[in-house]
């Protein structure tokens, strides 16, 4: 494998990449995703995901109408994060129209409004935290079983993510870990997903040691990835949700 290498690049930045960021290049990961191999896990992926929003249209109903009567604020929240590399590690592109890059395609995310909102802060680029002072009464218990997630299911559908994955991180975050974990980008060499097996196997990070613990679940995972194992994940994630464990 020739040795790594690193590209200073500084460019206009989009609307949404903090001003503090200056932006470093690096090689794609060896692995390569590949739609046909990925073709049974995404149908599977996109079938629970259809199902799991009708069954789920009655509660994620009420849970609208409780965000709404109960806080300020639009129900759902949106959130720039990043999402699948579909480039091809041996084909070194020089097209300069791409000066930024985010190691992979960077998508909305949605979720259920969990937090008071702030004026002009929609998308703060910050470590989520299991006890943020900010979360609403009714964001606290959605975030206990996960309720939260539930639109995410809309984002499977559109293709951005698989119910099982890697969790997708925000831009910001990810350049950071990107540079502190080796390993770390080639997580987005399949689409993130709403759990994964780092989500059951693992609590919300509170140091950068939980992050590196999760990563090696997430290769993991990836190593293995099957129609079998998503569904041994998925069922897993249930008992997870009702117990309040894990961070999915």
């Amino acid at each position: 494998m020739p040795p790594a290498t690193s590209i200073a690049v500084q460019t206009a930045r989009p609307a949404w990449q903090p001003r503090s960021l200056r932006l470093v290049w690096k090689p794609a990961p060896a692995t390569v995703f590949c739609p046909v191999a990925e073709l049974p896990r995404r149908l599977l992926n996109v079938v629970v995901a259809a199902i799991g929003l009708v069954l789920a249209a009655p509660l994620m109903a009420l849970i609208a109408v409780l965000i709404k009567v109960t806080s300020k604020g639009p129900v759902l929240y949106t959130q720039t994060r990043i999402g699948l590399d579909r480039r091809d590690p041996k084909v070194v592109s020089l097209n300069h129209r791409r000066d930024w890059d985010h190691g992979g395609a960077p998508f909305r995310i949605y979720k259920f409004r969990t937090m008071a909102t702030r004026p002009g802060r929609a998308d703060d680029q910050v470590w989520a935290r299991p006890e943020d002072p900010r979360v609403t009464p009714i964001g606290r218990l959605l975030r206990q079983y996960r309720l939260d997630e539930l639109p995410q299911l809309w984002n499977v559908l559109r293709g951005d993510m698989n119910v099982v994955g890697p969790r997708p991180e925000q831009p910001k975050i990810f350049l950071e870990l990107r540079e502190m974990i080796d390993g770390y980008e080639s997580r987005q060499r399949v689409r993130p997903g709403i759990t994964g097996w780092a989500q059951i196997n693992n609590h919300y990070d509170r140091s950068i040691e939980d992050v590196r613990r999760k990563v090696s679940y997430d290769l993991e995972y990836i190593a293995r990835q099957s129609v079998m194992h998503d569904l041994w994940i998925m069922a897993r994630t249930v008992p997870v949700m009702l117990f309040k464990k894990g961070a999915c």
